[in-house]
């Protein structure tokens, strides 16, 4: 009987932040069983009749008794909650009004009188947008917010709001930490699993309305009628959700499974294939929404190969999807197969040049920072220098440099510092969030992508609290200027409880995650210094590898000198790659932050920061806070026994207990290897080693998940 209650409890965990148990506060409950009697569905769309069963499931489960429904098909995109059981001339004006300030995806929920009676109305432009309405209003039932007097109009600020799986067709998935991938290839398209239906409502109900299924270090068989067909089954789970599928294509497909002795992009042949193929496609999927490429970058084949260029690809493939309204998302996470003088300017070098000659379909996709998703990188200086290309952001919600799913890491924090950074190319205020939102340069076409954190572990994310990082990001692709303690919150609320006792502690824990992981991990901007390959746990003393910034010394630079990377006008000169007004701050040690101070300057030992301490005690005493931090998150989640379900309770105790004590792995080895070179003692308050840093190098992992 006790197996059977586990695997009840930890069913839960399945279901993510869609919960909808029943509200426990009773003016609260009395407040929604009051206002709400019924459902009124117009639209006969299979996208309505989602929205419409969803609505039913989560008002039954969160107000504990069934709620009926009913259908009108002689009208289109509106729900009702209340007495009315057709569209009155009240009903139809307030839609037409209500829906002209919003954009195709966005949705209005209105409380509206109809006589003696009020109604609250769900009503959007498409079928899609209702379905994003009905998932708001249910979080606002979930998060107990009052909805005696709703006048909410929603749109996304983002058109491409995406997931990139990075899953391969032997179902792994690289940098992937919950399992194996969702696609069972072998079986489709005949069988279609629970899951994949499931994984598109959980995506619908945060705004996500694309999925690239295949890795960027694509294999060029997904492009093959064996693959097509099943791809094409997806599409046909996804569709309904509003969620468009994309593919990456592998550059040299036409040589690979076309049998073409070139993927030249000036051949003709190799055009005709393209455009051949991107018929082919959209004959099975009419809304294939196009290609990503991972082109000319870490042994990857592309146009360079040929003696061409970014733009000479980027706008083949977009010629090939421009009929039939595809996009091209070319990657720009390039970088020098030889001894450049620094990885980080490589892409700005490589792109830039090319501003404005891209085709109106291709947009480019940029990570956060310059160098791999480190736990903390300024901005990348693309971001602002590139106004007449459409720029996508590219974020990594796994955590393949931030303790993989066994550490607690918060990550809309990251997202949130990035994008509300100033680039300062047309003046204060020009933000990353305005850039890739196309406000500041007028773009039409705007996206965001994350690198996705779900695999086929029964909670999709590994760690309980991962799944998080997965709403956080669908709620910031939505808006990007929202905040992420709001999401945290609401998160919390859906997932395990309303109660302020929990919320305030457990949300400040989630908050305060990113900055411990940075300082147990790079503390004032250190960076890259992961162990090789696998990126678990510390190798600041790697150096024996075939390239240079394939190393982690290249990154710290450590020596009797003192430790960083001089990117300042005396060093590389990254510093130049940003505006005037960045560029002065980053470049003077005395206005660089001090997060990024390392990034950006190579500084001696005894150097001051400005809390008087010298870089040695201060490195020192940031590796020993990190830890701290992760011992006071376990004291704080020890003590919430009584608001959580007892399994994933005693998941995330046993994974902060490994969270704490890898903590103290990346202390200990990190300062041991940098106090060869500083030859300083340990600062009082930063605890002492218990073992060597012999010890420490002599750890391999071979079989470190998702390498």
């Amino acid at each position: 009987m006790l197996l059977g209650i586990q695997t009840l409890t930890a069913q839960k965990d399945y279901k993510l932040w869609l919960q909808y148990n029943k509200v426990t506060n009773s003016k609260i409950l009395n407040e929604y069983q009051s206002a709400i009697k019924g459902i009124h569905a117009f639209g006969k769309s299979e996208t309505i009749a989602i929205a419409n069963k969803e609505l039913q499931q989560g008002l039954s489960g969160l107000l504990g008794h069934e709620i009926n429904s009913s259908t009108n098909e002689n009208t289109t995109n509106t729900l009702v909650l209340g007495t009315v059981n057709q569209l009155s001339t009240v009903l139809q004006q307030n839609t037409k009004k209500e829906t002209a300030s919003i954009n195709n995806e966005g949705f209005v929920i209105k409380t509206i009188q109809s006589g003696n009676k009020k109604q609250i109305l769900i009503t959007a432009k498409t079928d899609t947008g209702v379905l994003y309405g009905v998932f708001h209003f249910l979080k606002l039932l979930q998060t107990n917010q009052s909805i005696e007097n709703l006048a909410i109009t929603d749109s996304p600020r983002i058109n491409i709001r995406m997931l990139n799986h990075w899953d391969n067709l032997d179902r792994t998935v690289e940098r992937g930490y919950a399992g194996f991938s969702l696609w069972n290839w072998q079986k489709l398209p005949e069988f279609i699993d629970q899951r994949y239906i499931d994984y598109a409502r959980a995506n619908a109900s945060i705004g996500i309305n694309g999925t690239v299924i295949n890795n960027v270090n694509a294999n060029a068989l997904i492009l093959t009628p064996q693959y097509l067909e099943k791809v094409e089954a997806l599409a046909k789970v996804f569709r309904p959700y509003g969620i468009k599928v994309y593919l990456t294509a592998r550059f040299s497909a036409p040589i690979e499974i076309g049998k073409l002795k070139t993927a030249d992009p000036y051949d003709v042949e190799v055009q005709k294939w393209w455009k051949d193929k991107a018929a082919e496609i959209y004959a099975r999927i009419p809304d294939f929404g196009g290609f990503l490429v991972k082109a000319n970058s870490e042994g990857q084949p592309g146009p360079q190969n040929y003696g061409r260029n970014h733009v000479d690809g980027a706008n083949m493939l977009a010629d090939a999807v421009a009929p039939f309204g595809g996009i091209v998302m070319w990657r720009a996470f390039v970088y020098s197969e030889h001894d450049a003088d620094d990885r980080a300017k490589q892409a700005y070098s490589e792109f830039v040049p090319y501003d404005g000659k891209f085709r109106d379909n291709v947009i480019v996709q940029v990570k956060n920072g310059a160098i791999d998703f480190q736990p903390r990188e300024p901005f990348h200086p693309m971001f602002g220098a590139m106004p007449k290309t459409p720029l996508m952001m590219e974020f990594q919600v796994t955590q393949e440099y931030l303790g993989f799913s066994t550490h607690l890491v918060y990550l809309p924090k990251l997202y949130q510092e990035v994008l509300e950074s100033d680039t300062y190319s047309k003046g204060k205020g020009s933000t990353v969030a305005k850039i890739i939102d196309g406000s500041l340069d007028n773009h039409k076409i705007t996206g965001i992508a994350g690198v996705a954190n779900i695999g086929n572990d029964l909670n999709w994310t590994g760690h309980p609290f991962a799944q998080a990082n997965w709403y956080g990001f669908g709620r910031l692709a939505w808006n990007p200027y929202e905040d992420s303690k709001t999401i945290a919150e609401d998160w919390l609320r859906m997932t395990f409880s309303n109660e302020e006792k929990f919320i305030k502690p457990v949300k400040e824990m989630m908050l305060e995650s990113r900055e411990a992981v940075v300082n147990y991990m790079t503390p004032l901007g250190l960076h890259h210094i992961m162990d090789t390959g696998h990126h678990y746990g510390p190798g600041p003393w790697v150096s024996n590898l075939s390239r240079p910034e394939w190393n982690p010394t290249y990154y710290h630079k450590a020596d009797k000198n003192g430790i960083g990377f001089d990117r300042s006008s005396t060093g590389s000169n990254a510093t130049a790659q940003y505006a005037p007004e960045v560029a002065k701050m980053f470049d003077n040690t005395a206005t660089c932050p001090e997060k990024d101070l390392l990034w950006f300057h190579h500084l001696s030992w005894d150097y001051k920061l400005k809390n008087g301490e010298t870089l040695w005690n201060s490195l020192a005493l940031k590796y020993q806070e990190g830890v701290n931090q992760v011992a006071a998150m376990n004291t704080t989640w020890n003590t919430m026994g009584n608001y959580v379900d007892e399994v994933p309770f005693k998941e995330v105790q046993m994974l902060l207990n490994i969270q704490h004590k890898e903590a103290k792995w990346w202390r200990d080895a990190c300062l041991l290897y940098f106090q060869q070179y500083s030859g300083k003692e340990l600062p009082k308050g930063v605890e002492k080693p218990t073992q060597t840093l012999s010890y420490f190098k002599s750890l391999k992992f071979p079989f470190a998940p998702g390498n």
